[in-house]
């Protein structure tokens, strides 16, 4: 039993993100294909990606660990949605941050080595590294990731409205029932061993999660106490399927630039991935200002949803806007 206290303070600091992160996703997604080959949700996803695992990408499926917790992709490439923003993070991020994330982790004797060349900073090795993360994301998340992204963006929408119709006491109290209560100051849900929370004013973080069999799993940085931790929960109403966004064809593609506007209708396309302000700005070549304008409108109409991340914007399209780019994808910009 997971049993989460909150106070006052915390209830106030509790967000809904829309995802955990393309990177995150991906080694989950690794993780599933030791043990999800029953669930009903992921067996078709499971039987098309099992075998084609390779060389390209056992630079980072050899870091799944013999037993115990894993590497915390989400705390080493962030939660961008893109894997390209994701790769950039690991790059950057500081060698004693990669060594100690890399302590006390049960990895294979044949895989030491390696992981020993990854956590010391070896510059090749990062960057083989970051090549199996784009190989893996590329096998087991991209082609899946028009069907997962509609689940994504319909869940934090119905937390979104939920927390609008009655606050965070009614969101905490709908929150994937019944398995998970909310008996207030305390969040309960089942978990494999008896775990207390005591979240000390940093608030929860709750996200929806793709490739996850289990009703809730507690994420925390025990490297940063400061950050809050992370209650994910599944966002999969059905089994997982792959197949992308329609083609444009002919007329329809360009009625529906015609609809928005041929900046806007691109704008839209590029808040499918994911993007903050300044992304959405560089993809269309025009100004934040401009940019900002944009995603406004298309907030306005209910098809995107934005979210604070630090000091920018998080902006991911809702279902709604996914429906109307599956009319017809416009040009890309």
């Amino acid at each position: 039993m997971l049993r989460i206290h909150f106070t006052s303070e915390d209830l106030a600091r509790t967000r809904v993100a829309a995802t955990i992160g393309v990177a995150a996703e991906t080694y989950y997604s690794l993780e599933l294909l030791r043990g999800g080959r029953d669930h009903p949700h992921f067996r078709s996803w499971w039987s098309a990606v099992a075998g084609r695992m390779g060389a390209d990408t056992r630079p980072l499926t050899s870091l799944l660990p013999v037993r115990g917790p894993g590497l915390d992709l989400l705390a080493l490439m962030g939660e961008a949605p893109s894997v390209e923003h994701a790769v950039d993070n690991l790059l950057h991020v500081p060698t004693a941050r990669l060594r100690r994330e890399f302590e006390g982790l049960d990895f294979h004797p044949g895989h030491l080595p390696w992981a020993r060349r990854v956590s010391e900073g070896d510059s090749e090795a990062r960057k083989e590294l970051a090549q199996a993360v784009r190989a893996c994301h590329r096998l087991t998340v991209a082609p899946y990731w028009d069907s997962a992204r509609s689940e994504l963006a319909a869940l934090s929408t119905r937390y979104a409205n939920l927390i609008l119709e009655g606050g965070m006491d009614l969101l905490l109290r709908s929150l994937c029932a019944p398995l998970v209560r909310w008996r207030p100051p305390v969040l309960e849900a089942p978990y494999p061993r008896r775990t207390e929370v005591r979240l000390q004013g940093r608030g929860l973080i709750i996200t929806p999660r793709i490739f996850s069999t289990r009703a809730v799993n507690f994420l925390w940085d025990p490297l940063d106490a400061a950050q809050p931790p992370r209650l994910t929960v599944p966002a999969l109403r059905g089994p997982l399927t792959g197949g992308g966004l329609a083609e444009p064809v002919g007329s329809v593609g360009r009625n529906l630039e015609s609809l928005l506007g041929r900046t806007r209708a691109a704008a839209l396309h590029v808040t499918a991935e994911g993007c903050t302000t300044t992304e959405l700005a560089h993809r269309l070549d025009v100004s934040a200002a401009a940019a900002s304008q944009h995603a406004t409108v298309l907030r306005n109409t209910g098809l995107i949803t934005t979210s604070r991340r630090g000091g920018s914007v998080l902006h991911l399209i809702t279902p709604l806007g996914l429906a109307l780019l599956k009319t017809g994808t416009p040009a890309q910009p």
